[in-house]
């Protein structure tokens, strides 16, 4: 598996990312991908990042595992977190990566224009079904917690479907917290969702 910056190369499987964890039904309040154009002008540019590799790399059990662990709200998760990647910036190298497929993404967005929130984004990140268990999440986010870190960005927030149990598990441990549940906050599909907020405040920034 490599981490790598989005590019508009890898268009087409991020947003194909984007719906499958749309269509899961628990990854966010959207019901249909944007554009690339879309996606492209409300995420940084600096802070977005893939995971390239092979699905066939995955053990059968996760391959088939589609509908487990499942996505979250903003944070768009679908990976469970191992113990099997680097909690540092660095990529997990392979070689070939011009054959490798995208397994997720993590992008932010700005939460404000104010000069007060200038250090103050909002994230999500998604992992494809076919990937899930192996750590594809846990590298994202710690690619971009050291970008966003290097950047003078202070927080990153999100907000996680409470029903997804893995995902909040996963931000715990790279060091989120939970800052309160915002109840009935939307209507997805008819029914009133609650939304956990979260957020982790960098120690290295101050």
């Amino acid at each position: 598996m490599n981490v790598v910056p989005m590019t508009a190369a890898h268009a087409e499987q991020v947003l194909a990312v984007y719906r499958l964890g749309i269509e899961e039904g628990d990854a966010t309040f959207e019901t249909r991908a944007p554009t690339w154009a879309e996606f492209d002008a409300a995420r940084l540019t600096e802070h977005r990042f893939v995971a390239l590799g092979d699905f066939a790399a995955a053990p059968a059990a996760h391959r088939a595992d589609a509908g487990t662990a499942g996505p979250v709200a903003t944070a768009g998760v679908t990976d469970v977190p191992s113990d099997d990647v680097p909690s540092a910036a660095g990529a997990v190298g392979v070689a070939g990566d011009r054959d490798a497929r995208v397994l997720g993404w993590v992008a932010v967005s700005a939460v404000s224009d104010r000069c007060a929130y200038a250090g103050v984004v909002e994230h999500s990140v998604y992992v494809h079904p076919a990937a899930r268990g192996r750590g594809v999440a846990r590298a994202l986010l710690a690619r971009l917690i050291a970008s966003t870190e290097a950047a003078g960005i202070w927080t990153i927030q999100s907000g996680v479907f409470p029903e997804n149990e893995a995902s909040l598990a996963l931000h715990r441990r790279m060091g989120f917290r939970v800052i309160g549940t915002r109840e009935r906050i939307g209507l997805h599909h008819g029914l009133w969702r609650d939304v956990v907020l979260l957020e982790r405040r960098s120690a290295t920034v101050v």
